[in-house]
């Protein structure tokens, strides 16, 4: 009996040391890949089907962090981008995109609230679909879902809408754009206004060239900073006076960046350098939400908050798409 115990002891401790090099190794597997997205030789969708792609194989070995890492890798790419850019095209490029900026904000919230109430969706979903797809993405409904009071369920549901139709629209919007001929302007202003969350605005519009992503991180900051009358106005609907207003305050960092850029004499390799820093953490912000995707996640959201939520996208894109080549 003792020798049969000391065996299987020996075969636990066994059964212990190699789930421990299966970890190990996997997170070193995990933080190669984050090196070769830094590298360059990645760009924003292949980086995004990339990170997926590990998650669903492999998993993903520090999920608990994925999220604070997207959040600020982002928040720095951004501010990193503002190093690239002049303030006089900046202004050029801000007041262009304003009217229909206004435009099309208006017109999902509307058409977004009747299409909610046709499908009897429930309320706070269809407001947070329709906010996040008017502004920017999760960061507008991480912004109204407090103000709502929304529930978890409604929070999870409309996050993954968002997100499922933002990963379809970094993959497909690069190739629609070349194939109607797009100029690098036309990509930067549609891509700004018809893609939900920042992340996918930059990724997509950094595939298609670089003047079309100085223009749509442009539109796209300019647009986010609505978050702040949507707040009040979700405050004065749902009557909620004692919730606080979240201010994405990052863009302020980022006008900044173009305000010291512009004005201050500073050497061209550093900007550079800054720039380029910049766009491979916006290559590894993509991969790190290609690795927080699942199916779970996907199966999730639903078919009415799907419905809704494409048929938003639809519309803003192509509407979006004929304001900019035709008018």
């Amino acid at each position: 009996m003792k020798e049969t115990k000391f065996y299987c002891t020996y075969l636990d401790f066994d059964l212990i040391n190699s789930s421990y090099n299966i970890k190990t190794w996997h997170k070193l597997f995990f933080l190669g890949a984050v090196l070769f997205c830094l590298s360059g030789f990645f760009n924003g969708p292949v980086a995004l089907i990339g990170g997926f792609a590990f998650s669903l194989f492999f998993g993903h070995p520090f999920l608990e962090y994925n999220k604070k890492a997207i959040n600020w890798l982002l928040k720095i790419a951004v501010v990193g981008l503002g190093f690239g850019m002049n303030i006089q095209k900046t202004l050029v490029v801000s007041h262009d995109g304003l009217i229909l900026t206004i435009a099309s904000i208006s017109f999902t919230l509307i058409t977004g609230w009747l299409i909610g109430k046709s499908l009897n969706l429930h309320k706070h979903s269809t407001h947070l679909i329709s906010s996040g797809t008017a502004i920017c993405g999760g960061s507008a409904i991480a912004a109204i879902a407090p103000i709502l009071k929304a529930s978890e369920k409604n929070i999870s549901v409309s996050l993954g809408v968002i997100f499922l139709l933002n990963s379809l629209a970094l993959l497909i919007f690069p190739p629609i754009g070349q194939f109607l001929n797009l100029s690098q302007y036309e990509f930067g202003m549609w891509a700004a206004i018809a893609i939900h969350d920042t992340s996918s605005v930059v990724g997509a519009a950094h595939a298609y060239g670089s003047e079309a992503l100085e223009v749509a991180t442009t539109v796209k900051l300019a647009r986010a900073l609505w978050i702040i009358p949507l707040s009040f106005l979700t405050v004065f609907l749902f009557k909620r006076p004692e919730k606080s207003i979240k201010i994405p305050w990052f863009i302020f960092f980022f006008i900044g960046a173009i305000l010291v850029n512009s004005f201050l004499e500073i050497p061209e390799i550093i900007t550079q350098s800054i720039t380029t820093t910049s766009k491979s953490f916006l290559v590894l912000t993509l991969f790190l939400i290609g690795a927080g995707l699942s199916i779970e996640r996907l199966k999730e959201a639903g078919l009415k908050p799907m419905i809704l939520g494409s048929i938003l996208w639809i519309l803003i894109s192509v509407l979006s798409l004929l304001a900019i080549k035709y008018y």
